[in-house]
């Protein structure tokens, strides 16, 4: 398979992880013969600096005209501390999401046994836990009328949301609980919000259709207690934007590293390929990063475009860096190894992987983790 990624590192360490995933790719190219080609782009703080824009407008045409997106992540310390900045990175990445419609982040939280015991959460509690949220990507809060009065004493921002809107995540996630263990939870504030209580009877109409599928609805706040006092109830959870944003980082949490989430965002055409963890400046440059996030999104990646067995050689590839300690300090507490060593690491073992380590039960979560 021939495929043109489009590589945007953006800020912090957001280059650093990205070079291995790069690796990775390369790697599976290697050993099953495909042939990927790399462009990178320009976007978020790194973008502002050399076209003003977090977004410039060759950037945007490279990923309408590729077949992946990889995305590292953006944020700079001078854009965090100036509130009243006119153009920020983020705006980069939102417009990004809009202009290619992709509409669906999809982010698994699967707990791999063998860090059970790293979590800041009892080993009982997390253990077999294994569920993906369906986060709506375009509208709600984020994307609505934001206003701010003349003198700087009120504002506003509109969440606002429509049938359509719901509807075509809804069956994606539907669809995705279809596959699973057929249970799939929505997650709103219908007892307060108006956009809610529209988000609860679309998608309870919409269930009708999914008979095998059972359906639950939770409020937002009794969900974030619930993913921590008992993670392993979830399957698919269905959420609009805000919410999402929230519940994805929690999950980190339960895994108990920030550095082991990775994600997908999909539109009807194009798709983009991500870690959770945001550009972390404070590390930039350190060699000190966890890249596995960002190449477990390389494996979901590998997924969208069918190729199974190689997205599990990868799964498979982190699998072994952790049964040998070969990880960053976030996963382990202590760590002598840093970003690129754990990346060649990975990288390596795709290419001289172990069949016994295929085949192993905690190498083949994406097959139950299906996106498309």
């Amino acid at each position: 398979m021939h495929l043109k990624i489009a590589v945007l590192g953006g800020d912090g360490i957001g280059p650093e992880v990205l070079k291995q995933s790069v690796k990775c790719l390369q790697a599976v190219a290697e050993t099953f013969g495909h042939n990927f080609t790399f462009t990178d782009g320009l976007v978020g703080a790194a973008a502002i600096k050399k076209t003003g824009s977090p977004l410039p407008d060759a950037t945007l045409e490279l990923c309408k005209k590729s077949d992946a997106i990889l995305f590292g992540a953006i944020g700079a310390l001078e854009y965090d501390n100036d509130p009243n900045a006119r153009v920020r990175p983020e705006q980069g990445l939102l417009k990004l999401r809009k202009e290619l419609d992709l509409f669906a982040n999809i982010r698994p939280v699967k707990v791999f046994p063998i860090l059970a015991p790293k979590s800041p959460l009892k080993e009982h509690i997390i253990k077999g836990t294994d569920f993906v949220i369906y986060r709506e990507l375009l509208g709600g809060i984020y994307f609505n009328e934001k206003k701010l009065s003349e003198d700087g004493t009120k504002a506003s921002d509109l969440c606002e949301y429509t049938e359509g809107e719901i509807s075509r995540i809804a069956h994606m996630a539907f669809k995705a609980a279809k596959r699973r263990r057929k249970k799939l939870t929505l997650v709103d504030k219908a007892n307060v919000l108006e956009t809610s209580r529209l988000w609860r009877r679309v998608v309870t109409n919409i269930g009708e259709s999914y008979p095998e599928v059972e359906l639950n609805c939770l409020f937002i706040d009794n969900a974030a207690i619930q993913i921590i006092l008992d993670p392993r109830q979830f399957d698919v959870i269905l959420t609009e934007n805000m919410f999402g944003d929230i519940l994805n980082d929690q999950g980190s949490v339960v895994l108990g590293s920030i550095g082991l989430l990775p994600s997908a965002s999909v539109g009807t055409k194009n798709a983009m390929f991500e870690p959770v963890h945001g550009s972390y400046p404070q590390a930039k440059g350190k060699n000190i990063a966890n890249p596995v996030a960002s190449i477990l999104s390389v494996a979901m990646l590998l997924q969208h475009f069918g190729l199974f067995e190689e997205a599990n050689a990868v799964v498979a590839a982190i699998l072994k860096s952790f049964q040998k300690n070969i990880v960053t300090s976030d996963v382990m507490g202590s760590s002598k190894y840093g970003t690129n060593y754990v990346g060649d690491f990975i990288a390596e073992n795709i290419v001289d992987s172990d069949d016994n380590l295929t085949m192993n039960d905690e190498n083949i979560w994406l097959g139950k983790s299906t996106i498309i």
